[in-house]
């Protein structure tokens, strides 16, 4: 780790709020992405002891069908079967996951009322349809914070590019590419999506494609002006007298100089796009109700009013997940301003006179 680098870790350490909301945030992103592990319908390992051999089935990653358990038909296993449970129990055990139902799982008991209460079973209840909330929101999260990353990632690079040239190579192309971005913000995107949605069927990577037209202009901004500032450098006109390429000029003098600021904005730009796709869920024109969706469990607990926990549950974990990327962007915001370098220097200059 460089040196610079090293000092801006530290800067961001000796903000309190935004290191915690890291720490929160980033362990929470490191149990959703093992959702499966925690939250499934399917056992982790089944042991079987028969009389000429015993067998260690992984249902998880292998099909299992009921024949592999003493069953007659050779049909996928649904575990939540009591024939199936009492199989296992007979022949041998099962290591279940800590919650027994996945994002997509009815729950199966004929004494409930759906949306059902909270109870040792289902930690946080379930929703209308009968479905673990707590394990909708393991899942939906994750889907939420991937969805962000992957739109922040590529909205980026298309941004990068774009605000390079512009603030580069100036001129026409500079005017006539803000008046195209000034008609093309004016297109408006949820009218667009709801088109969309009637013509083609919606999933993830449609709707990060829709996303995507709209989203890299938010980049354009930040890098065209660096350019615009860096250009007329001297070691950028010396680098041109000296013969160097237009493409290692913006690779190696400008990019670096507009990182600075891309990586300030990107939590943001995260935090954005996750506040879109759920709006677009909540309203129904985002992803299928097949998907885990935080959107869709909020709008679950606007028609569900007598069920409270579902809204209070959808709400507690959106406004968390926004306020620690909204502290998280502010502490890197802070951590590459060189002001506040500056201003630790001086502070540490009167402390030692």
């Amino acid at each position: 780790m460089s040196p610079l680098l090293k000092r801006r870790w530290q800067t961001f350490k000796k903000n309190k709020p935004a290191f915690v909301a890291l720490l929160i945030f980033g362990s929470f992103f490191v149990l959703s992405l093992c959702s499966e592990l925690i939250a499934n319908d399917k056992p982790l390992i089944i042991y079987i002891k028969e009389e000429n051999q015993s067998r260690l089935l992984f249902p998880l990653i292998q099909n299992i069908v009921e024949t592999d358990l003493g069953g007659d038909l050779p049909l996928l296993v649904d575990f939540h079967d009591p024939f199936i449970q009492e199989q296992i129990e007979k022949k041998g055990w099962a290591i279940w996951t800590p919650i027994r139902y996945s994002y997509d799982t009815i729950v199966r008991n004929g004494e409930m009322v759906f949306p059902s209460r909270p109870s040792l079973e289902n930690w946080l209840g379930t929703d209308d349809h009968g479905r673990d909330i707590l394990a909708r929101i393991l899942y939906g999260f994750r889907l939420s914070v991937l969805f962000g990353l992957c739109l922040c990632v590529i909205s980026s690079v298309v941004g990068i590019i774009a605000g390079l040239l512009q603030g580069y190579y100036g001129g026409k192309l500079d005017l006539y590419f803000q008046r195209f971005m000034e008609i093309w913000s004016g297109i408006p995107v949820l009218y667009l999506i709801i088109i969309i949605s009637s013509i083609l069927i919606i999933n993830f990577w449609v709707l990060l494609g829709i996303m995507l037209l709209f989203s890299w202009m938010r980049f354009v901004g930040v890098v065209r002006a660096e350019s615009l500032k860096v250009r007329n450098m001297d070691y950028v006109r010396a680098a041109r007298a000296l013969g160097v390429s237009d493409k290692q000029i913006l690779l190696h003098h400008i990019l670096p100089n507009a990182t600075v600021a891309l990586i300030a904005v990107m939590p943001f730009q995260i935090n954005a796009s996750i506040v879109t796709l759920t709006s677009l869920d909540f309203l129904g024109f985002g992803l299928p109700p097949s998907y885990p969706s935080l959107g869709e469990l909020i709008a679950q607990g606007k028609n569900n009013l007598f069920a409270p926990w579902i809204g209070i549950t959808g709400f507690i974990t959106l406004g968390s997940m926004l306020s620690c990327l909204v502290l998280i962007g502010e502490g890197v915001r802070d951590a590459f301003d060189p002001r506040v370098f500056f201003a630790q220097d001086v502070v540490q200059e009167s402390n030692e006179d």
